[in-house]
């Protein structure tokens, strides 16, 4: 089946890894990708930029008339292609936007549901919605095998931090796809990732590359006073794409619901940094403690039972392996 995919946030982190497990597919199958490289760079993608199955524009989701020259070319490629799926992958993500609402919610809310207007006025048979494991706030693990999907969730709010305001947008926009889908307008689901990591994070902004970053350049690492109790779970951005296609490719699973995708390879962040620190040949890392982060956590634990159940999809990049990967390419020069 030749299926023409339509990519926002294409050079992000899950937007670049999508463009190169699609074109290491089906030889049929096409990109049309867009970024305005608010947190990233056609870097990402320099290694796929040149192949003709790759279109790619530096384009701003909230730019209502660069979204109609991307909804034109769309309409003039479709007709050659068996099916037409888009994927949103454009978010404000970076920690320190969390906070501001205004700089999340244009994105992150509006620009979403008019690229689902766009995919539903074009044609598109599917639409997958990226979302995040935000959405749980602080009832984010159970004990019995992690929060599901459909478990109630108690979410922080404007009294207890602005930080809900992210998950908040990406909540709202899960509604906008189940809707979508109750009302017969096209098939989709949304998708609650846990914390992501990848081998080619440009900018230390998360986590593991801000770890990695820190040993490298300050020989030390200062962790939040959160990091004394918070344990998490690390999906590697291949798992985290291998995912989205899988559920592209489900018919079935295309119910509007949304779908945990993450691992169940727990570990603490003291201990995180100390993988990391060991990985880099340093033997008696030094890990200081500074600032508290309101609405974290202590657990991110999701059940992945219906994903895996419905798509047959599993990780196959442990944290081992790809922490290894992460500091080779981190350590290279830039």
């Amino acid at each position: 089946m030749k299926r023409l995919y339509v990519i926002s946030g294409v050079t992000g982190m899950t937007g670049n890894e999508l463009v190169r497990q699609i074109l290491s597919g089906d030889p049929d199958d096409k990109i049309i990708g867009f970024d305005n490289f608010f947190a990233s760079s056609i870097d990402t993608v320099k290694d796929c930029i040149d192949n003709s199955r790759f279109i790619f524009f530096e384009y701003d989701l909230n730019n209502d008339d660069q979204m109609r020259e991307i909804e034109g070319i769309v309409d003039k490629y479709k007709a050659a292609f068996d099916e037409l799926v888009y994927i949103n992958c454009a978010a404000v993500v970076h920690t320190e936007h969390f906070y501001h609402v205004y700089e999340t919610f244009e994105t992150n809310v509006t620009g979403m549901n008019k690229f689902l207007e766009q995919a539903i006025r074009t044609g598109a048979q599917k639409f997958i919605n990226c979302s995040t494991s935000e959405v749980y706030s602080m009832n984010s693990w159970n004990e019995n095998g992690g929060v599901r999907e459909d478990d109630y969730i108690t979410m922080a709010d404007a009294e207890h931090s602005q930080r809900t305001s992210y998950a908040t947008g990406k909540l709202l926009t899960e509604f906008f796809m189940k809707d979508a889908v109750d009302t017969g307008k096209i098939k989709g689901c949304s998708i609650r990732f846990a914390n992501v990591y990848s081998r080619d994070e440009r900018y230390p902004k998360h986590v593991i590359p801000f770890i990695i970053d820190s040993f490298k350049n300050n020989g030390k690492v200062v962790l939040l006073e959160n990091s004394k109790k918070n344990r998490r779970t690390f999906l590697n951005n291949y798992d985290s794409c291998s995912a989205v296609l899988a559920l592209a490719e489900a018919d079935a699973a295309l119910d509007g619901t949304i779908y945990n995708v993450a691992t169940d390879e727990e570990i603490s962040m003291i201990d995180l940094a100390k993988l990391i620190a060991e990985k880099m040949g340093i033997a008696d890392p030094c890990i200081e403690f500074s600032g508290y982060r309101e609405s974290d956590p202590e657990r991110r634990l999701l059940s992945t039972e219906k994903i895996r159940t419905r798509t047959g999809w599993t990780p196959v990049v442990d944290l081992d392996k790809g922490l290894t990967e992460c500091i080779k390419n981190y350590m290279v020069e830039k």
